[in-house]
């Protein structure tokens, strides 16, 4: 489930930073936000588990940051 919600919110930040730039910034902020909460949450478990449990969190955000990232370099690169 967080998977899709991931992989939605990821579409949603490409066209919303190719559409308006600036605007897009803090809603990526907002997600990488909510992003490290899990990851910190998950991190606290003992030894190997920790590390699993906050692995698809730090992907996740990894994820958002190159995804809005590439839709301001592609609104870059329009002719207008």
């Amino acid at each position: 489930m967080v998977i899709a919600g991931v992989i939605v919110f990821c579409i949603l930040l490409l066209v919303a930073a190719f559409v308006f730039p600036r605007m897009s910034r803090h809603p990526e902020r907002a997600g990488k936000g909510v992003m490290g909460v899990g990851s910190r949450a998950g991190g606290k478990a003992p030894g190997k588990l920790g590390q699993w449990l906050s692995k698809p969190f730090q992907s996740g955000s990894k994820a958002m940051g190159k995804s809005g990232d590439a839709g301001r370099k592609g609104r870059d690169k329009m002719p207008l």
